[in-house]
Formats: C-alpha cells, sequence, structure tokens
C-alpha cells in the first residue's frame, strides 16, 4: 500500500539532495516508524535541505526554528498575552505546533532550551502554564547539529539523544553529485518546484503498515542479541536500552516496507542498525569514538545472525 507514492517521494528528494539515496531512505525510515531524526554534520552538506524536501514532499505543515544561544523555551512553546478584548490571557502557540519541525542547529542553544523538546518528543504534547496541548499529528522532528567540537555548540545530554530514533550523517557527495550539484539548479528554488507525492491520509496508513510487517522469532533472537552484547562488552560505557531495542525494531519494519517486504531480514536490521546504535553508545574508560557505521560494523561482526 503506497509504494509507488513512496518510491517516489525517494527519487524527488534524491533531485535535491544529490547521491544520498541511503540517508533519504532512513530518514523516510524513520518517520514511517514515528520516529524523530538526528543529522549531525559539517554545515552545508544539506541537513536543511533534506528535511525541507520531505516536508514538500509529504505534504506535511513545517516550521523552522533556529536555534540560538540566547533562545527561551517560551520561544518554542508560545507564550500567553493578555488580551483586552476577552479580558483575560490568551495563548499564542509557538512554532512547535506543526506537523514537521526542522530544529536547526539544535545543540547551538542551552541545556534549558533544548529540554523544552523533551516532552514534544515523547508525548506529542507541550504543557504551558499549567495547560497541556496536544501537537499535530504527525508530528516529526528533524533535529540538525554541528560536531560538538565547533565553538559555540552545547552537547546534546544522553537524555535528549535516545529520544531521536535515528541519528544520520549526510558527508559530502562524490565527484559526480557535486559536478551535478555545480552546474545544476539553485536547490532553494529545487525545492520551491516540488509537490506532495502522497495523497492526504496516505502517509497515517503506511505508519500503521510498518507495525504489522512480520518480524520471526530468529529475528527477535538477532535483535536481542545484538542489544545484549552492547550490555556485556567492556568497549561500551552503557548498552542499548529498552528503548533502542524498539527502535532498532521498528525502524527494521519501517526498512522492510520500503524495500517492497512484508517481513524483516537480517540485512534490514543491519541497515538501520548504524543509525540506532552509533549516538547512543559511548566508548567505555576515553576509548576512541568511533563512527556510527564502525560501531555497527563492529556489532554486526561480533554478533552471529540466528
Amino acid at each position: 500500500m503506497g509504494f509507488a507514492s513512496v518510491e517516489r517521494v525517494i527519487e524527488q528528494a534524491g533531485k535535491v539532495i544529490l547521491g544520498k539515496e541511503r540517508q533519504i531512505r532512513l530518514a523516510l525510515a524513520c518517520l514511517l516508524a514515528r520516529g524523530h531524526l538526528l543529522i549531525e554534520d559539517m554545515p552545508g552538506v544539506g541537513k536543511t535541505m533534506l528535511a525541507h524536501a520531505l516536508a514538500r514532499l509529504l505534504g506535511l505543515n513545517f516550521h523552522r526554528i533556529q536555534f540560538t544561544s540566547d533562545m527561551l523555551p517560551a520561544d518554542i512553546i508560545g507564550i500567553s498575552v493578555y488580551d483586552r478584548e476577552i479580558s483575560g490571557f490568551k495563548f499564542h502557540p509557538g512554532p512547535i505546533f506543526a506537523q514537521l519541525i526542522l530544529a536547526d542547529e539544535v545543540n547551538r542553544a542551552t541545556p534549558k532550551t533544548q529540554s523544552a523538546l523533551l516532552e514534544a518528543m515523547e508525548e506529542h504534547q507541550v504543557t504551558a502554564e499549567g495547560e497541556t496541548r496536544r501537537l499535530p499529528e504527525p508530528f516529526f522532528v528533524v533535529a540538525t547539529q554541528n560536531p560538538s567540537h565547533q565553538v559555540g555548540t552545547f552537547p546534546l545530554p544522553e537524555s535528549q539523544l535516545d529520544r531521536f530514533l535515528m541519528r544520520l550523517e549526510l558527508g559530502y557527495p562524490d565527484h559526480d553529485a557535486e559536478r551535478s550539484l555545480l552546474k545544476g539548479v539553485e536547490r532553494r528554488d529545487l525545492i520551491a518546484t516540488l509537490d506532495p507525492c502522497i495523497p492526504p491520509g496516505e502517509l497515517a496508513e503506511l505508519q500503521a503498515s510498518v507495525r504489522t510487517v512480520h518480524v520471526a522469532g530468529a529475528l527477535f533472537d538477532y535483535i536481542q542479541a545484538l542489544i545484549e552484547y552492547t550490555r556485556r562488552s567492556p568497549d561500551f560505557m552503557t548498552g542499548l536500552s529498552p528503548r533502542a531495542g524498539l527502535a532498532l525494531l521498528q525502524s527494521s519494519r519501517a526498512w522492510a516496507l520500503l524495500e517492497g517486504r512484508d517481513k524483516v531480514l537480517p540485512e534490514d536490521v543491519q541497515a538501520v542498525l548504524p543509525g540506532i546504535a552509533g549516538h547512543r553508545l559511548r566508548p567505555a574508560h576515553n576509548g576512541v569514538r568511533r563512527s556510527s557505521m564502525e560501531t555497527a560494523a563492529n556489532l554486526i561482526s561480533a554478533v552471529p545472525i540466528p
């Protein structure tokens, strides 16, 4: 159901973000699994463009929040202002009230402001001045952050990192993709020409379909073996959490759906593992921090498929 529409989204997004089909598929799998996405990379590699392109192609209401060091939680959630006509305070919703939020350079804001996203990401609601307000559905946060060694950044705490279902890195384009980028149309102009590829309501159906993708007992064994290995291994400070295990399961189902299958294979688990494990596993004893791909490759080689 909706497979042709999904392939159309991937094709059109690939015209904006050149040479990055795998990352586009992972970002889309993250959304179909009802998760939130963190993109960490150098400035200028297309992080913001990817988020904007997905919003256009999926027909989602889109707000961009540029995080800065002087931003306050109320700048995200909203604030009540006295209204003379009603002789009382009226709530003015902030930019968090949209279906797809781009939290741009999220690690440039202070931890207090970063925490304003926690309830929204976990509960799909915000509480302001004692009142809880629901956020629109679907609700998807795409956050970008620059590498932590850059000036003016505040590292995201583990509790915030764990709420992102996946973390991706785009990297530099290859030679051919960069040549096409240099010779092609301005990316912002190209995004303006994109039209929604998925009819209203079909995205929710696709998200529901993810939960129906079959997972055999042996696949549950494999996922649990990967999780348990990270908890026993002396290489990591702490292992993967139960939330991470659920993220791995749902992402594997979403990846299988994108591949046009109704059951999960070990290759699906391995495909999404870098995005799930990379930002959750910290090296023990001040060990060398490996890339997400290296971390996943080590796990895959250490844990046999049942």
